[in-house]
């Protein structure tokens, strides 16, 4: 289903053994039923000497709960998906023009992970992780997607990188919430939660 690079990156390999690991015990959620209450996100690392993530800007839209949020390629499974992990290559080719069933490696997958807050759906959002060659390309191919980034995955463990955002909440409340800073944009929410993760594995 997947090809494989030529020569098989060694830190991929090292990343298949950390993410079974890492993930072994944790199942995809069984007890949703309706696939509108799941979700994937793809976590692309790109093989580049210092291994690159891909991150997306979504565009501003009034009726997206993250409108305007720096976030990874993916979305909500529809019916017609096999399972979540064609969820997460459709929704990352749709969004960025990047084919991960024919130039990826499928490397695993992070835990499940579900919105902290009530303003949020409920969803229920697996991460899976892939590898693509040094030369792999990603474009903005949905209107729902303002940029696209490529980003340093030491850079986001520099101490430039960790920060705090200020989020206005309903009732005028403010919180703050820890975050990664990427092109002077945070990085917070559930995507701060999937590359912490990934962090953890990727050392």
């Amino acid at each position: 289903m997947f090809s494989r690079t030529q020569e098989t990156d060694p830190r991929f390999e090292a990343l298949i053994e950390a993410l079974s690991l890492h993930s072994g015990r944790a199942k995809i959620s069984t007890d949703v039923l309706d696939t509108q209450l799941q979700a994937a996100v793809s976590v692309v690392l790109r093989g580049t000497p210092g291994l690159e993530v891909l991150l997306i800007k979504r565009a501003h839209f009034d009726r997206d709960p993250w409108s305007g949020h720096m976030a990874l390629p993916g979305g909500r499974r529809e019916r017609n998906d096999i399972d979540l992990l064609q969820t997460a290559m459709r929704e990352t080719m749709e969004e960025t023009a990047l084919d991960l069933e024919q130039g990826a490696q499928h490397l695993g997958r992070l835990k499940d992970l579900k919105p902290n807050s009530v303003r949020l759906p409920r969803l229920t959002i697996t991460p899976f992780v892939f590898g693509v060659g040094r030369n792999a390309q990603a474009s903005v191919a949905s209107p729902e997607i303002d940029q696209v980034f490529w980003v340093a995955v030491d850079e986001l463990r520099t101490p430039t990188a960790q920060s705090h955002v200020e989020i206005h909440l309903s009732g005028g409340q403010k919180q703050e919430f820890p975050c990664y800073l990427v092109e002077e944009e945070p990085v917070w929410g559930l995507t701060y939660r999937v590359l912490s993760q990934l962090l953890e594995v990727y050392t």
